[in-house]
């Protein structure tokens, strides 16, 4: 170990290699329930020290987990255990000038998302993934847990944002990937792979980013629902009405605007009355020609008339549509500062919300009566953030969280759904995985991992328990 931090402090010199109580910023996951001492934090400056590295790490068998902005909530990016290198990639972040002929941009893994996007101002491109975590969270991470997002259900996630890859392979190994075009069939989609694998099977250190043009024009309305049957009742007819044009379908809860509205600063509901539930409805157009608000008008008035919508506004100006969207995207922030709670992270088709939300209802009342339900999320790809507080009184859930979780991971398996929809397995979620998926898909998971790591070297304990060395 001696031999390997001398070594390392070699190849990255003073400011890149960090031991002792300096590793401290980077030993401990966001939501503080994993994370054990490191030999020392890494911190390259180029794909090249990556690979040294990783060369060096290999050699010494040595366990490394990369880690970017450390906002995953899963635990993937800090160590299961003592003694392993953290690679944390915050110094690669440059950006090149972006392409707007091709639509794409090249960045390195530790560009901060909001980077990305003041990068691309004025240059007539975006990229079109959001998230509340999009001042911190790296793009190395969001390539790694596959990020989702508000826009999702019309842009894709992570991996059909990603055109080109380049990795570092767990013996050192560079693959150079960095092809930016949108078809390459060359043999196995290989970028697709390591979206989503949290660094389990190769270090991002570059990546090709797949750009839209930046909308002409957009309109915003914060509407209020009487119950979530009536949301997805309404999303149906919005997909239908001007599915071409819907950039963002965000739901939230009574309870959770209200958790918001209590505990953070600046926000203000712009409707007169209150509803069960809430949705953000935006649609952007391309052309300024198309008379985009006269078109969701027309939407939310055939809401209104269905009995579906009770009360509803459109964003006048920019702040007004700014100051709609932190209603939804403070929501954990808003749920965080009430006390504990438990996050999880559900899909079903969307048409299988309500049912989800209500069925989840009884499950997690039986289990912990008076519990409160904070459902929010992406009412278009039905992506649920299912989140819990305690009842009012309690400091906890009486040891019930681990039965909580499998019995709504069930729920959502049996109706086509998925138990991590946007925030990977990590450590967190392996044995749900392993109980509620098939042998076969996990059988496939650890041959993968296998070709790529035969040590177990690289982030082990992440998606996988363990594999067969």
């Amino acid at each position: 170990m001696e031999n390997l931090a001398e070594k390392l402090k070699e190849i990255l010199g003073e400011k890149g290699w960090v031991t002792g109580a300096g590793a401290a910023p980077w030993q401990r996951d966001w939501l503080n329930r994993y994370g054990e001492m490191p030999l020392g934090v890494a911190r390259p400056n180029s794909t090249a020290q990556v690979a040294q590295v990783m060369a060096a790490c290999h050699a010494a068998g040595v366990v490394v987990v990369p880690q970017g902005g450390n906002t995953g909530l899963c635990g993937a990016a800090v160590l299961g255990a003592a003694g392993g290198v953290i690679l944390q990639m915050s110094r690669m972040a440059a950006i090149a000038a972006p392409d707007p002929a091709s639509g794409t941009l090249l960045v390195e893994a530790g560009v901060v998302l909001a980077q990305v996007h003041a990068a691309l101002e004025a240059s007539g491109q975006m990229f079109p993934l959001h998230l509340g975590a999009e001042g911190s969270a790296q793009i190395g991470g969001l390539i790694g847990t596959n990020a989702g997002g508000s826009q999702a259900f019309r842009y894709g996630m992570m991996s059909d944002l990603v055109l080109g890859l380049e990795v570092v392979f767990a013996d050192g190994t560079v693959w150079d990937g960095l092809r930016a075009v949108q078809k390459d069939n060359a043999g196995y989609a290989l970028r697709r792979l390591f979206c989503g694998a949290e660094g389990s099977l190769g270090i991002v250190t570059r990546a090709v980013l797949r750009l839209h043009p930046e909308p002409a024009q957009r309109a915003t309305a914060l509407l209020a629902l009487p119950d979530m049957e009536a949301a997805v009742a309404l999303g149906l007819h919005l997909r239908a009405e001007m599915g071409e044009f819907l950039a963002g379908l965000e739901f939230f809860s009574d309870l959770g605007l209200s958790l918001a509205l209590k505990h953070v600063a600046g926000l203000a509901l712009p409707l007169q009355s209150r509803g069960g539930c809430y949705l953000l409805v935006e649609v952007t157009a391309g052309s300024a020609r198309v008379p985009l608000e006269d078109i969701l008008g027309a939407a939310l008035e055939w809401g209104m008339e269905a009995g579906l919508v009770s009360d509803g506004a459109l964003a006048t100006s920019e702040a007004q549509r700014a100051a709609f969207w932190r209603l939804r995207e403070e929501q954990p922030e808003g749920q965080r500062l009430e006390g504990p709670q438990l996050k999880h992270d559900i899909s079903v088709p969307p048409g299988r919300i309500a049912a989800f939300v209500s069925a989840g209802a009884v499950i997690c009342q039986a289990l912990v009566p008076g519990v409160r339900i904070n459902p929010f999320g992406h009412l278009g790809d039905g992506n649920i953030h299912y989140n819990l507080t305690p009842p009012e009184g309690a400091a906890d859930f009486a040891g019930q969280a681990g039965a909580l979780a499998l019995q709504l991971a069930r729920l959502a398996t049996g109706m086509g759904g998925s138990f991590a929809a946007e925030h990977g397995l990590g450590r967190a979620k392996i044995g749900l995985a392993d109980a509620l998926r098939p042998a076969s898909e996990r059988g496939a998971m650890r041959a993968i991992k296998r070709a790529f790591d035969p040590a177990g070297l690289l982030n082990p304990g992440v998606i996988l328990a363990e594999i067969d060395k």
